[in-house]
């Protein structure tokens, strides 16, 4: 009887397992995916909207906050390894949108890759992100209006509803802000096409303000504002900056709504690494400029954060270009809302299509092509956000989620870089029985069908010293837990980093500690790159894997480190509530059960075991055989 037991919960617990890490099976002939959502946008209507999305209140908003309270003029070196960081993360984002055209970016990708479990963990956040980034920046548009106004709109709400002193909450209810998103989500409920253009135009009057600013800034500007009279150049230190980026962080996560784009793309496979890798470049180079000038208009310590650049130019009596810098604002909110209000339906259509959360955020309407049910509901919760909830508060909230999704997405690359593909060809033309030790089996007029497996995850010939180390694993996997071990080394690092100085002598046990996570990372990076990569079909691949992916990794962990701990318990409650969403609804009803779906096929056990390791089977002919795989990945033709 206890016998019996054991195995009725060991097979309820396997079966949990798999679960939780199943994966979606994609066929390397992704294009032509089919969905319910409208294919209209081109590569320019994708990178606007991403530049419109990062640009907004990130310039007008965040910049004078940090400034002033975090980094003074360091804030320059603040964007700086903020934009590196999110730089890092978009290749691999561009990288994976070319592998997988459809919306929920992240989240699609890490199911992909890792499995069930972390996919909704990350689309969990992704939501989280994008609600919070659209109640943000209504907040930030609604406190710039205010701020212009010089206080009337504040003053009335606090007449009309009194003040809330509770800390985390606002001090008064936003009822502009809550206005805001109504109505921006109405225009975007309009259509995708009709709103790309509009967010075209906007972008394009808020860069040319952006111009200006940068122009005249410099023009105006004193390096005396960053001599140590003033403050010095790093006021609040090595940790400032730091701080800086982590908050800074925030004004790049627009590109993430490039990706979430690929179901309405034209030619995704094209389009999103063109515009991750375009838009990216303008709006780092945009935000490092920016930020140089305000700093060179006044001492950091005479910024206005509510706003920041019209009160610089004023300051200087260029009253001409403040009125021009608030149309710009208002452009330029107004244009990272509508990327926000985008983006966050998107990403509860792939979850629902999916089954993980309630099927209603999955339907269409057919005269839009558009989930406005989903919207409808997704914009209430962000403008009831933006209603009652402070600004800074929403600010940090939502970086967290931000870098984990970059974390996990980075990681993906690596894993999915390293595993093994089976591609199923078949024979219509003659097989040179030369080609391959195998292929002397078949009739050279043979119709039969043959298997072409990359040989991705395997040991290289000249790292064959680590076979007793790493032998016995499965093609990929010693890769995905190398992937894993390299993630933990560098938490632990990144906990301990600050404290190296100050306990090289007097704590050898930290210096001990922080040195075997250092030597940790570094064999887990040799262990990776000692496996051989696929590379079948990319058109798009992010440079010298795995030594970029990671480092983007360690760079997200880096700054999540330097989050505030009240972030990190929000953040715990708020994957509590994804967790029982998961736990009660979609682990039961994720299509993953059901014997067909969009990403999945009916497999027999054979199959099944030729492609757990693997993505699943296409049948191809053999003349695209050439234009699957690169010149350093080697077919191995099977009989099937």
């Amino acid at each position: 009887m206890p016998t019996s037991r054991h195995k009725i919960l060991s097979h309820i617990f396997n079966g949990i397992c798999f679960k939780l890490n199943r994966t979606k099976r994609l066929s390397l002939d992704n294009t032509d995916l089919e969905t319910p959502l409208k294919r209209c946008l081109t590569t320019f209507d994708i990178t606007l909207l991403g530049v419109g999305h990062m640009v907004g209140a990130g310039i007008y908003v965040l910049t004078g906050t940090v400034a002033k309270d975090l980094a003074g003029p360091g804030i320059i070196i603040s964007f700086i390894l903020a934009g590196i960081a999110s730089t890092l993360a978009a290749l691999c984002y561009a990288e994976f949108g070319t592998r997988v055209p459809k919306a929920g970016s992240a989240y699609v990708y890490t199911y992909v890759s890792i499995g069930e479990f972390w996919a909704f963990v990350i689309g969990w956040n992704i939501v989280l992100e994008h609600m919070i980034g659209a109640a943000s920046v209504a907040r930030a548009w609604s406190g710039y209006v205010d701020s212009l106004l010089e206080g009337q709109i504040s003053n009335f709400t606090k007449s009309l509803f009194g003040e809330l002193y509770e800390g985390f909450f606002s001090k008064h209810p936003d009822l502009l802000s809550f206005c805001i998103c109504i109505i921006y989500s109405t225009i975007l409920a309009t259509g995708v096409k009709s709103s790309a253009l509009i967010n075209s135009f906007l972008t394009g009057i808020n860069l040319s303000v952006i111009i200006l600013v940068i122009v005249v800034g410099f023009y105006f500007g004193k390096f005396s504002n960053w001599s140590n009279q003033k403050g010095g150049f790093l006021p609040y230190g090595l940790s400032g900056v730091m701080s800086g980026a982590a908050t800074c962080f925030y004004a790049y996560v627009g590109f993430d709504c490039i990706a979430t784009s690929g179901e309405e793309a034209q030619e995704p496979s094209k389009s999103i690494p063109v515009a991750t890798t375009f838009a990216m470049s303008v709006v780092s180079l945009v935000y490092i400029l920016v930020s140089a000038a305000l700093t060179l208009m006044v001492p950091y310590s005479h910024i206005n954060p509510n706003a920041a650049l019209p009160d610089a130019f004023a300051e200087a009596g260029l009253h001409w270009v403040r009125y021009i810098i608030i149309i710009g604002a208002v452009c330029g909110m107004t244009t990272s809302l509508l990327g926000s209000l985008f983006s966050l339906p998107r990403c509860l259509y792939a979850m629902a299509e999916d089954g993980l959360i309630f099927k209603f955020f999955a339907s269409i309407n057919r005269t839009t092509q558009l989930p406005i049910l989903n919207m409808v509901v997704s914009t209430l919760i962000s403008a009831i956000i933006a209603l009652v909830f402070d600004l800074e508060k929403l600010v940090e909230f939502m970086s967290i989620g931000t870098l984990l999704a970059y974390t996990i997405v980075s990681a993906s690359v690596i894993i999915l870089r390293y595993k093994p593909s089976m591609v199923t060809y078949t024979n219509t033309i003659n097989i040179n029985k030369d080609s391959t030790p195998v292929a002397e089996n078949l009739d050279s007029t043979s119709n039969t069908d043959v298997e072409v497996v990359y040989i991705g995850g395997k040991l290289k010939k000249n790292y064959y010293c680590l076979k007793p180390l790493v032998g016995n694993y499965k093609p990929g996997s010693a890769v995905s837990t190398a992937v894993f071990i390299y993630i933990v080394a560098c938490a632990l690092l990144c906990s301990n980093i600050y404290a190296l100085p100050f306990t090289i002598t007097d704590n050898w046990f930290t210096v001990f500690y922080i040195g075997f996570a250092i030597i940790t990372m570094i064999l887990c990076v040799v262990v990776i790159e000692a496996h051989e990569q696929n590379t079948a079909g990319l058109k798009f691949k992010v440079p010298l894997v795995p030594y970029l992916p990671a480092l983007s990794i360690l760079c997200n962990v880096e700054l999540m480190a330097n989050l505030n701990f009240l972030t990190w318990i929000r953040f715990i409650l708020w994957m509590a509530i994804g967790f029982l969403v998961y736990f009660g609804y979609g682990i039961r009803h994720s299509k993953l059960n059901d014997s067909l779906s969009t990403y999945s096929v009916l497999l027999s056990p054979t199959e099944r075991e030729k492609t757990d390791w693997g993505t699943i089977s296409t049948k191809k002919t053999k003349s695209d055989l050439s234009s699957l795989y690169d010149d350093d990945t080697e077919p191995i033709i099977d009989s099937d």
